[in-house]
């Protein structure tokens, strides 16, 4: 699929940050999806191992979450682990494997965060300006906020606060099991995207085109020599 470039990765942890305050004005996270017209979502997730990345874009149907296509790409890890940082680690083995996509999703779920980033630009925010389609930040633990009064069962929701401000919920995808941290990426607003996150995790605590995309970009072969 064709992506808006927006800059090249080969910066420094300081002028990464820079970037990301200059971007963080271009995100929209209160922007509406339609979730009637969704066709195709997207997982994408990313997997470290030996220093080498590799990147998963599983598309599957909506709501029946069947397999319409899988691209990987694998390159050198070109960036340190710096929390809040993530965009610039894994940032350049997606856009090879997004370049390889033929389908052309309605959404992407991404294992990471939206704006519930300290700067309001996670992974989700910072490739959305690049994919220029609506991005739903899925966060496994909490990277920045607090909420309070979650219940147990699935389908609870607490909004997620930093600095009186409302970044994303804290929602629980499977009764007593950890919630996942919910947040729009770009083109998206919090409720739509919870409630998307919540329609796409009918069995797991990981919403389906994540769990599949976390499965595939685990399972790595040899670089060809």
């Amino acid at each position: 699929m064709q992506l808006h470039h927006r800059h090249d990765w080969n910066l420094t942890p300081s002028e990464a940050i820079a970037l990301q305050q200059q971007l963080r004005t271009e995100v929209l996270s209160d922007r509406p999806i339609d979730l009637d017209a969704v066709r195709l979502v997207a997982g994408v997730d990313v997997s470290v191992k030996n220093e080498q990345s590799q990147a998963a874009i599983v598309v599957v149907t909506y709501p029946g979450f069947l397999l319409v296509e899988t691209v990987l790409a694998q390159r050198p890890t070109p960036f340190p682990y710096v929390p809040g940082l993530l965009s610039f680690r894994e940032g350049p083995v997606l856009e090879e494997a997004f370049e390889k996509l033929k389908s052309e999703p309605d959404v992407f779920l991404f294992d990471g965060m939206g704006i519930a980033h300290p700067r309001r630009i996670g992974i989700a925010s910072h490739m959305g300006l690049w994919l220029q389609r609506p991005t739903i930040g899925c966060g496994k633990t909490l990277l920045c906020g607090r909420y309070k009064d979650l219940g147990e069962e699935k389908g609870s929701a607490a909004p997620l606060v930093d600095r009186k401000e409302t970044i994303g919920v804290a929602l629980r995808t499977r009764t007593a099991k950890n919630p996942m941290f919910i947040s729009p990426g770009h083109l998206a607003d919090i409720p739509t995207a919870a409630e998307l996150v919540l329609r796409c995790s009918p069995k797991y605590r990981l919403p389906e085109p994540i769990r599949l995309a976390h499965n595939a970009a685990g399972q790595f072969s040899p670089l060809p020599a």
